[in-house]
C-alpha cells in the first residue's frame, strides 16, 4: 500500500474539492456556487486557489460558457470517486430501510422498458416503499454514460452494447431480448408468418432515438442486397402500436412490447423474414454510489423486477 504523505495532503483543504466537483460538473461559477450554498466571488477565489493547486487553468472560457481543459476532464471521474468515498467514510446512515426512507431517485430509460418494468416497479415501492418517488428521464443511448458522469441520474436501463463505457461505468446485465413483426393484417392484407418478399414491399414505421432512419433491420437487409422504404420515424416506442393499427405498415420491435402492444390492441405478430441478432438489457450507474445502501437498495429491487418481468413477458 502506498504511504501517505501526511505533511502534504494536510496542507490541501478538502472543501475545495467539493468547489472543483461543482465546477466540473456545471461548468459555471454561477451555477457551481449556487449549488454548493455559496457566493459567487467565493466561487471565484476557490477556483483560482484550484488553479495554483493543479497548476492548470482547469476552465477557460469558450462562446459556450466555461470549457474543462484535458487535465480537468481527467479528475472528472477521481474527484467525483473521491468525495463519495468521503462521504461514505463520514456518513452515520450504515443502512437504509425503504419502509420509512424519503427519498427521490432519478432513471433513465426509454419509454419501451418504462411501459414494461414501470408498474410492476411503482406497484411494488406504493407497497413497501411509499416514502420513495422516481423521477423517470428519456434519453438516448449515446447520453447515458454522460448523465451518470454529471450526476444527473441514479441509474439507466441501456440498451445494445456500451463498450465505451470506462472503469467507473458499472454495468449489470438483465436480459437479452428478440424482435418481432407487428402489423394490421385486415389493413395489409395477410397473416403470418410474414415472407421476405411482402415485409419489403411493405412500408415501415421505425422507432429510433437518433437521427436518422437506419435501423438493425437495414443492417440485415443490406446484406442480402434489399433495401425497405421507411415511411415514419418516431422517437417513440408508445406511439408505434397506434400507427401500426391504423394504416397498412409494417413494423419491428422488441418481441416483449410487440407481445404486450399485439395483445392490447389486436394486431397481429410474426417472426421477422431476415435474421437479427439479439439485444441485452443492462442496469448501468457510477462506482461512486457503488456502496451506497441506498443505490444499492435501488439496484437490487429494480434488477430484480425487471428480470421478473422478463420472464413473466417471455423474454430470452
Amino acid at each position: 500500500m502506498m504511504a501517505i504523505d501526511y505533511s502534504n495532503l494536510a496542507r490541501l483543504d478538502l472543501n475545495l474539492l467539493v468547489a472543483l466537483d461543482a465546477l466540473l460538473s456545471e461548468r459555471s461559477v454561477t451555477r457551481a456556487a449556487a449549488r454548493i450554498g455559496i457566493g459567487q466571488s467565493a466561487m471565484s477565489h476557490n477556483l483560482a486557489r484550484l488553479r495554483a493547486l493543479f497548476g492548470d487553468e482547469l476552465l477557460t472560457r469558450a462562446p459556450d460558457g466555461m470549457r474543462p481543459t484535458p487535465r480537468a476532464l481527467g479528475l472528472i471521474d477521481p474527484v467525483r470517486v473521491a468525495l463519495s468515498q468521503i462521504e461514505a467514510l463520514v456518513s452515520r446512515e450504515q443502512s437504509f430501510d425503504p419502509r420509512t426512507a424519503d427519498r427521490v431517485f432519478r432513471i433513465g430509460l426509454p419509454d419501451s422498458v418504462e411501459v414494461l418494468i414501470g408498474p410492476a416497479l411503482l406497484a411494488y415501492l406504493c407497497k413497501t416503499a411509499p416514502g420513495v418517488r422516481l423521477r423517470l428521464h428519456s434519453i438516448d443511448s449515446s447520453q447515458i454514460l454522460d448523465n451518470l458522469d454529471a450526476d444527473r441520474l441514479d441509474i439507466a436501463f441501456g440498451i445494445g452494447s456500451f463498450a465505451e463505457g470506462q472503469t467507473h461505468h458499472k454495468q449489470r446485465p438483465l436480459f437479452t431480448e428478440t424482435y418481432l413483426c407487428m402489423f394490421n393484417a385486415a389493413l395489409v392484407g395477410l397473416s403470418p408468418p410474414i415472407s421476405l418478399d411482402d415485409y419489403v414491399r411493405l412500408p415501415h414505421v421505425l422507432t429510433s432515438l437518433r437521427p436518422g432512419e437506419h435501423g438493425v433491420v437495414d443492417d440485415a437487409l443490406s446484406k442480402l442486397g434489399l433495401k425497405r422504404t421507411i415511411v415514419l420515424t418516431t422517437p417513440r416506442f408508445i406511439a408505434v402500436p397506434f400507427l401500426v393499427r391504423g394504416a397498412p405498415v409494417v413494423t419491428t420491435m422488441h418481441a416483449r412490447l410487440a407481445r404486450f402492444f399485439a395483445e392490447t390492441l389486436g394486431l397481429t405478430l410474426s417472426p421477422p423474414p431476415v435474421e437479427l441478432p439479439e439485444i441485452s438489457i443492462s442496469l448501468l450507474w457510477h462506482a461512486s454510489y457503488d456502496h451506497d445502501p441506498a443505490h444499492m437498495w435501488l439496484r437490487q429491487t429494480v434488477g430484480r423486477l425487471a428480470v421478473e418481468s422478463a420472464k413473466d413477458q417471455g423474454a430470452a
